[in-house]
């Protein structure tokens, strides 16, 4: 497998029994609840408070109801994750919490202020190409660190990318992430929200490597450059069709192990011989095309590793990526504005304004970009 990270510890060696265990309180009771902020299929998260210090936590209660026999399969996977690996760009779990009569079990993580799925879908403007930078580059320092411990994290998307007021992005939902190596036996292919899904996946391959997350990472870098998804497919048939479109349709000779895989032989691919990713991105400098080609790569084999595009004249040159403490600040769409700025005055009316806004467009476009059009009003407030 050519594209393994090397220098970091091997699985075993990776165990979490090495490490400390988390800190478990009794009772979620320490804890306040906030605000509902998310649910997934394996849990919902608030927004809570820590009674006695008054630390402002994020609260993820694990679904219970379907597990005879415990924790969910994800939840372990996370915790296992979780606990063997601190980085700054991977977000922080603090503690398990159980409830009352330990029929629940809450997991409790730095808060952080904002996703950048739901960021993109309120922001007026695009992301600056030195705020791009400044995103991608942390990006691809959490996934280098998972890649050099042996962790693939399986579901890279704009919502798992968390966003601290102080500009510091932080890989979250470990749910699908697993150890691997060079001898994996065979994995899932139906794993990675489609719009990020790798070609090796949406093919059925089961014998992958963490080049999968690569590929994820370029369509995110897309998707910040683009101000909108890369690939917004609704089936794996139309992400292949979408993907051959844009960079050409694949063959035996970019990708000798395409015939291997079973499924290549049921795509009836469309007749582009050419990359029209130049073209898509017009406006962006030549070295970010090129990472952008290095990334979107479709034999695994040949991808850029994240190690290898943290070192990409992309991020050497002119203009150079932000420093995380110099990226700007944005309203945060479950904080209310501070009511000192709101209680005099046209500027503290139009900020509240403002707020309301961004809060009533999220709903429907969040909403809009995932299930189709819905409007709550109920949960945006007065528009």
């Amino acid at each position: 497998m050519a594209n393994v990270q090397t220098g970091g510890p091997s699985p075993q060696s990776a165990s979490p029994a090495q490490n400390e265990s988390l800190p478990v309180l009794d009772d979620v009771q320490d804890y306040e609840k906030i605000q509902r902020i998310g649910e997934g299929t394996y849990g919902v998260v608030y927004k809570a408070k820590h009674k006695l210090t008054g630390e402002v936590v994020a609260l993820k209660k694990l679904r219970m109801e379907r597990e005879k026999d415990g924790m969910p399969i994800t939840s372990v996977r996370e915790l296992r994750v979780l606990q063997s690996c601190r980085h700054q760009n991977l977000v922080h779990l603090q503690r398990v919490v159980t409830g009352s009569q330990a029929e629940s079990v809450f997991l409790v993580f730095e808060y952080c202020t904002y996703d950048l799925g739901r960021l993109l879908d309120t922001m007026p403007r695009p992301f600056s190409l030195p705020e791009v930078k400044c995103l991608f580059k942390q990006l691809l320092e959490g996934v280098a660190f998972l890649h050099s411990r042996w962790i693939v994290h399986r579901d890279l998307k704009l919502s798992n990318l968390l966003l601290t007021k102080t500009g510091f992005l932080k890989l979250c939902d470990f749910g699908l992430a697993r150890y691997f190596h060079a001898y994996e036996k065979p994995l899932t292919p139906r794993v990675v929200t489609l719009w990020y899904r790798a070609p090796e996946l949406l093919l059925g391959s089961e014998l992958y490597t963490e080049a999968v997350d690569m590929w994820a990472a370029g369509c995110i870098l897309a998707e910040l450059l683009l101000h909108g998804p890369l690939f917004p497919a609704k089936t794996e048939l139309e992400t292949l069709q979408m993907i051959a479109k844009l960079l050409g349709s694949p063959n035996n000779r970019i990708w000798p192990g395409l015939a291997s895989i079973e499924g290549a032989a049921k795509v009836k691919w469309p007749s582009q011989p050419y990359s029209h990713l130049q073209k898509e991105f017009g406006k962006v400098p030549a070295d970010g095309i090129e990472l952008l080609n290095c990334l979107l790569t479709y034999d695994p084999e040949k991808r850029m590793t994240a190690r290898q595009a943290l070192h990409h004249p992309f991020f050497t040159t002119s203009p150079l990526p932000l420093r995380p403490e110099h990226m700007p600040s944005f309203p945060s769409y479950f904080d209310p504005p501070d009511p000192r700025h709101n209680s005099q005055g046209a500027a503290g009316e139009t900020m509240a304004l403002e707020w309301r806004v961004v809060a009533c467009r999220w709903v429907y476009t969040h909403q809009t970009r995932r299930s189709g059009p819905q409007f709550n009003f109920s949960t945006a407030g007065a528009c």
